[in-house]
Order: structure tokens, then sequence, then C-alpha cells
């Protein structure tokens, strides 16, 4: 992949549940996970719906890495007001301290 891809973190709803993941091609890796074959996430396999409720571009691969880490560490509710109020980049950064 090349460098001067812009990265995106990407949270999805799969049925009841909250997944957290980053990707260049929000839309491609959607329909991956609605897949369910081999290059969905072991998490999203399964799932009766796999929605995108949440997706920002960030820029490089190691901020993506690193705001997909603190979103990971949000609570269910957080990440529920998160989707809620769909912060832009500037936001996001800001609410995760980086």
């Amino acid at each position: 992949m090349s460098e001067d891809r812009v990265w995106h973190v990407y949270l999805l709803e799969c049925d009841t549940r909250l997944y957290t993941g980053v990707t260049t091609e929000p839309y491609r890796r959607l329909r991956e996970h609605q897949s369910g074959g081999a290059r969905a996430a072991r998490f999203t396999r399964g799932a009766g719906r796999v929605n995108l409720c949440y997706s920002v571009a960030l820029g490089d691969h190691g901020l993506a890495l690193r705001a997909e880490r603190r979103l990971k560490s949000l609570t269910r509710t957080e990440k529920l007001a998160l989707i809620t109020s769909q912060p832009d980049r500037r936001a996001l950064l800001e609410r995760l301290s980086l």
C-alpha cells in the first residue's frame, strides 16, 4: 500500500455490538465485513447485520492506529455518544487527546 493513502478510523454496529477498525477505504472494508468471508474480521463474522455508524479520515496510518486504540478503550456509552455526535477529524482528535 502506498504511504500517501488517507487512513480512516471507523465504528461498525454488528447486531448489538460495536467494532472499531482502520482502513483506507471504509465502504470497501464495510462490504468485506458484511460478506462474512475470509477478509472479514472474526468479530464481524456471523453477525446478522453490519452497519457503518461512523468514519472519519485522519491521515497517516500511525495516527489512525493510535485513534483506534483510544476508541477501543472507550465505554460503550462513550462510543454511542461519539456515533450520535459524529465529530469531525479535529474534534475527534481533541476528544481522544491525540
